[in-house]
């Protein structure tokens, strides 16, 4: 009996769709991590990441207290976004000081490790102990106590409902 249903969903057209999502989402940042930076500014980065980053990374400030790394196909889709923006228009020059000139190219060395510069680190808090979390297409750096305070935005249930009602998260089929 389970082989004909296996056989069915397969004949549904299941499994090349399933197979597709589990693709796209081994490419993506997820999770949390506690991890560190040592005194010369090298952050370890999470082992599941550091395989999406061996085509190149850009290491960024964050629209919060934080700092992301993006792949650089992702970087030279938001560079691209960015630039495509009119720059006689004051807010997007505004975000192109605020991604362009906090950028930098980094690459993770044989030990799993990226160098954070002194400014970046100094903007983001940043100290031995750091969160990483997962954003999907690119990760964040946090300290632990700016984390902190995010996490508790993100507990409030209450205010997520409020908050993400507006957005349509259900699937469209």
């Amino acid at each position: 009996m389970w082989e004909k249903v296996v056989r069915s969903g397969k004949d549904a057209g299941f499994a090349p769709a399933f197979t597709a999502l589990k693709g796209q989402v081994a490419q993506m940042f997820l999770g949390q991590y506690q991890h560190s930076i040592d005194d010369k500014g090298r952050l370890m980065v999470p082992a599941r990441f550091r395989e999406l980053l061996e085509g190149g990374a850009f290491l960024t400030q964050g629209f919060d207290k934080c700092l992301m790394v993006m792949t650089e196909a992702h970087f030279k889709q938001v560079a691209e976004r960015i630039t495509s923006m009119s720059f006689t228009d004051p807010t997007a020059r505004l975000l192109r000081r605020l991604i362009f000139s906090t950028a930098y190219s980094v690459e993770v060395d044989k030990v799993g490790r990226i160098l954070v510069n002194s400014n970046l680190r100094q903007f983001a808090e940043l100290e031995s102990n750091v969160i990483v979390a997962g954003q999907g297409e690119y990760f964040e750096v946090w300290s632990p106590a700016e984390w902190e305070k995010q996490a508790a935005l993100l507990n409030d249930a209450e205010a997520n409902n409020q908050r993400f009602a507006t957005l349509d998260l259900s699937s469209k089929n």
